[in-house]
């Protein structure tokens, strides 16, 4: 990352300024430009710095409910099923890790009573068992990197 591109990063990380023009704010702040910034972001998430850019929304605060998945997948098989996963829009995103269980995603859906329907649904896709682990507890924990 360039210098711009590491400020943007971590100015980004302590929240998105409510404007009228909400990139020209942080822009100014940054001593850029709207556009500037913009493309920026745009490159960032092209070339897989960033992974997202956008809202952090609280489901249960909302009404809905969330759960983190994991499940057993062979290396093999291992994309196909990632992509029928993502494919749910209720999916917040996945990743891979380094363990029996591989695939871990997380819900985020209108209702708890919807989870277990979309579970047995990705069960059923893939031909694999999820793992649902709801969260018991919450604890805040505040993580920012810096780049």
């Amino acid at each position: 990352m360039d210098e711009l591109e590491r400020a943007i990063v971590n100015r980004l990380q302590g929240g998105f300024p409510l404007a009228e023009r909400p990139f020209a704010a942080v822009a100014q702040e940054l001593g850029t430009d709207e556009a500037t910034l913009i493309a920026k972001l745009k490159d960032m998430l092209a070339a897989g710095t960033l992974t997202r850019f956008g809202p952090m929304y609280d489901v249960e605060r909302m009404g809905g409910a969330f759960t983190l998945c994991a499940m057993r997948v062979p290396q093999a098989d291992f994309e196909r099923v990632a992509s029928l996963v993502n494919a749910h829009p209720e999916v917040a995103h996945n990743y891979a890790r380094a363990h029996e269980f591989n695939l871990w995603f997380v819900i985020a859906a209108a209702s708890r009573g919807r989870i277990a329907p979309l579970l047995a649904a990705i069960e059923a896709e893939t031909g694999y068992a999820v793992l649902d682990l709801p969260r018991e507890q919450e604890y805040f924990i505040e993580l920012r990197l810096v780049a």
